[in-house]
């Protein structure tokens, strides 16, 4: 089997929803159930953006309204991700760019600022090795452009996050970027409640329950003493991204309080709050600034009952559980 029907194979997944409020984050499926239109009536945000507002009703259960998934189309209502290439070179930079197209099939040039922020670009690999935030400039006429480097083969996911001007509501786009080579996937990473990430440590207290919003809270350690001096970074102490395994399902939550609300300390604990409705495993990715450089912690869960593969049958499980 030759490379591209390898990446071909490999770039399937299953689909999933993901809606939710301000500071919660909420995993909705099956496919066409989804609580962003609740949640977006009721003043809150849909998972996978960064719009604020209290708890919209489709974060508690309320009322859902059929809707496809964000993050994983590459169109929707109307909007589309259009990157200017699919296919790159393993390890070398390259200029990528794309444009995000209206529903009269031209590039959009307004959009509403999102956390400080006129579009938001998360790129994943399908194994989950890989991830990274970035904010592309504007070229004019409204492409975006952004140096990427893509490690190795594979197939990833970029997400767009965004608010046209003139769109009901925020959406999530996808599209898969092929990086041509012999693919080698990598395995999950097993659970772990520390994540170490240049010289830091961030614990993870909670997990991921289905059916059920649970708290995540993570604090920030360096060289062993808490870091109470976290800095703002896009209107936030913390940013959170969880990708289901499989499918790279997307949610972008952030956490309660924000920078200057006189009662959200800057570290060294940040809190999430989100809700799985099935088992599976996640990984998540806690970006935080601290010394003038935002950093990335990683971050492997299981949800309810699940389990590593590895470790079925009864062994020692540290996976960071809520039932």
């Amino acid at each position: 089997m030759n490379s591209a029907s390898k990446l071909g194979i490999y770039a399937v997944g299953l689909a999933v929803v993901f809606g939710g409020a301000a500071g919660v984050g909420k995993i909705v499926g099956p496919v066409g159930a989804s609580a962003e239109t609740a949640s977006h009536d009721g003043g809150g945000h849909r998972g996978g953006g960064h719009g604020e507002g209290g708890h919209g009703e489709g974060g508690h259960g309320g009322a859902e309204t059929a809707h496809a998934p964000g993050g994983l189309q590459v169109s929707e209502d109307g909007y589309t991700l259009v990157p200017r290439l699919t296919n790159v070179a393993p390890g070398e930079k390259t200029d990528f760019r794309f444009t995000i197209n209206g529903p009269d099939g031209k590039p959009v040039t307004g959009f509403k600022p999102l956390h400080g922020k006129r579009l938001h670009l998360i790129i994943a690999s399908r194994d989950l090795s890989g991830f990274q935030h970035v904010h592309p400039t504007e070229a004019g006429g409204g492409v975006w452009t952004i140096p990427i480097t893509l490690p190795k083969a594979g197939v990833y996911r970029f997400f767009t996050d965004v608010q046209p001007e003139g769109a009901k509501r925020q959406l999530t786009l996808g599209a898969d970027v092929f990086v041509q080579g012999d693919l080698r996937t990598t395995p999950l990473p097993k659970p772990e409640r520390v994540a170490k990430v240049d010289g830091y440590e961030v614990a993870l207290t909670g997990g991921l329950a289905p059916g059920k919003s649970t708290e995540l809270t993570l604090a920030v350690n360096k060289d062993g003493k808490p870091v109470t001096d976290l800095e703002p970074y896009l209107e936030a102490y913390g940013h959170l991204v969880a990708l289901r395994q499989g499918d790279l399902a997307y949610l972008h939550v952030h956490p309660d309080g924000a920078p200057g609300d006189g009662k959200t300390r800057p570290g060294p604990e940040i809190t999430f709050f989100a809700e799985a409705p099935s088992t599976g495993a996640y990984r998540l990715y806690l970006d935080f600034k601290h010394g003038g450089r935002v950093r990335t912690a990683e971050f492997t869960v299981y949800a309810g009952d699940a389990r590593p593969p590895a470790q079925t049958g009864g062994g020692h499980d540290d996976t960071p559980h809520t039932h």
